[in-house]
């Protein structure tokens, strides 16, 4: 008679549900895996016995059969071992067969029986909620899934534990979420002295997910505008921090099981690789651009990534999602992300500085620049230079307004574009508005109208650049508390996309 146990496969932020079943026939002594299994897969026959039998539990003299079903989905990772080892249990009649199969289950065994925390649990314990079962896994994953309270989560030290929990000796109690993480060490807008039109580009782009690209010579201040973005972005909803959490579950990142509700900012450095970036290496895993979903992907010395790399950025601004496409893996994974580069105006990055500048001006700032490509620099809604700051200025104290009033701003202008796309499952800021919606709610009175149509024909605004300078203008309105999208607003959303002469 087959015994049945439940866990899970990876397939990008799904976790689709696989049946563990296990046979014990007579015949030559043997255990085998079949079903897809990878190489750690395959490792948990000699993980399973040496854990049962530290807890004196002796196999029989018979022929073991593992199946993992469906037998052509591919199976990766260590987290099989212990719903093998449920399966291998229940068929010995250790465990009874019915809870087993009313629970699914993933964890690592160590060759002493204890379990060992393994990556997924958020997207395990989704799977055992739709599927009505319990999630038996690791104690040190148990805070991580119980976020999802719709499962229930039985989180163990050992697999000695869970069988006592099934046998009814010790029943495990059902594990508590973890900590809603605070985020630590903000740096504040404050800071920043000078630099009032790259700040105001800043709240612009936090308060619609706008993306925006600064560009300045060499210590003008770039890097350390971008670096003060996360102290003014409203909070993850909690649908978000749910969304972000599962692809940080997937890639290790959940600390203690807490989730946080402070939005990501990655900053890779510029000599990482597409699989990096965009995902993919071993068993695709998420890149960047999905650890960086709902909140900020900031790409310093942008023009100094790879072509290649640069390129493949292009699909997942405007989808909001990337699919990793291998031959053994195709995985899809969420990336609504808001990207903010920077980068110098030439190679020497002194453009602008006659004093400073290298005898191949202008040439060498067109070919620096030149590396972005149009169709990558007409999806930038902000594009903002950054003059170096005088001397003087830096002994000055600090008149600029602090981050907390400045996020206080933004997150008024969120609620109301919340409120605005209620009901458009896929629309939460004004950057993913488009078609008629967006003809909605930015349409421009007669003036602003005008001014937009002699703005597009002069600078040969493309159509996604004058639907963008539309939805700049509204997050600037949305800032003031305006229902209609007036001329002024229209001015300063046309002058922060013209703003950069090199880049247009």
């Amino acid at each position: 008679m087959i015994a049945r146990a439940y866990t899970v496969a990876f397939l990008g932020v799904e976790a689709r549900q696989v049946e563990v079943q296990c046979a014990v026939t007579p015949g030559m002594p043997a255990f085998s895996i079949v079903g897809l299994p990878d190489k750690a897969v395959s490792e948990a026959r000699d993980r399973v016995r040496a854990a049962l039998s530290a807890l004196a539990i002796a196999l029989p003299s018979k022929r073991i059969t593992i199946n993992l079903s469906p037998a052509d989905l591919p199976k990766e990772g260590s987290h099989f071992d212990l719903p093998i080892a449920m399966a291998l249990l229940a068929a010995l009649d250790v465990l009874p067969r019915e809870e087993v199969e009313a629970t699914l289950a993933l964890g690592e065994l160590s060759l002493d029986g204890k379990l060992i925390p393994v990556v997924g649990a958020l997207p395990a314990a989704m799977t055992a909620a739709g599927t009505d079962r319990a999630l038996v896994c690791p104690k040190d994953c148990g805070a991580e899934a119980a976020w999802v309270e719709a499962a229930k989560v039985l989180a163990a030290n050992s697999l000695a534990a869970v069988i006592q929990h099934f046998s009814g000796q010790v029943p495990l109690i059902p594990a508590d979420p973890g900590e809603v993480l605070s985020a630590s060490g903000e740096r504040d807008l404050a800071d920043v002295k000078g630099q009032e039109r790259a700040k105001r580009a800043l709240e612009i782009a936090a308060a619609g997910r706008h993306h925006m690209i600064l560009v300045g010579s060499p210590g003008a201040g770039k890097s350390m505008l971008a670096a003060r973005l996360p102290g003014i972005l409203p909070p993850l909803s909690p649908v978000e921090a749910l969304e972000t959490s599962m692809v940080h579950s997937l890639a290790g990142l959940l600390g203690e099981g807490g989730i946080s509700r402070s939005r990501p900012f990655r900053e890779p450095h510029h000599t990482a690789s597409m699989a990096a970036i965009v995902g993919g290496g071993r068993g695709a895993k998420p890149g960047e651009i999905s650890l960086a979903h709902n909140g900020v992907l900031f790409m310093d010395e942008f023009p100094e990534f790879n072509r290649a790399v640069l390129e493949t950025l292009r699909q997942p601004i405007e989808t909001g999602e990337v699919v990793v496409a291998r031959a053994n893996a195709h995985m899809r994974y969420p990336c609504r992300f808001m990207l903010v580069a920077a980068a110098n105006p030439c190679k020497c990055g002194y453009l602008a500085d006659p004093a400073r500048a290298c005898s191949r001006v202008p040439v060498c700032g067109e070919d620096y620049l030149g590396r972005i490509s149009g169709p990558l620099m007409d999806r930038f809604d902000l594009r903002i230079e950054v003059p170096p700051v005088a001397f003087t200025d830096l002994d000055l104290p600090s008149t600029g307004e602090s981050s907390a009033e400045v996020a206080a701003r933004v997150l008024k202008a969120r609620d109301l574009q919340i409120a605005r796309f209620e009901g458009h499952a896929r629309l939460r800021s004004n950057a993913d508005a488009e078609g008629a919606l967006l003809e909605e709610i930015a349409t421009p009175d007669a003036e602003g109208k005008a001014l937009l149509i002699r703005v597009a024909e002069r600078f040969g605004l493309s159509a996604r650049g004058y639907h963008r300078v539309l939805r700049v203008a509204r997050t600037i309105a949305d800032l003031e508390g305006a229902l209609d999208v007036r001329k002024t607003h229209i001015a300063e959303a046309s002058g922060y996309r013209l703003a950069v002469t090199a880049l247009n």
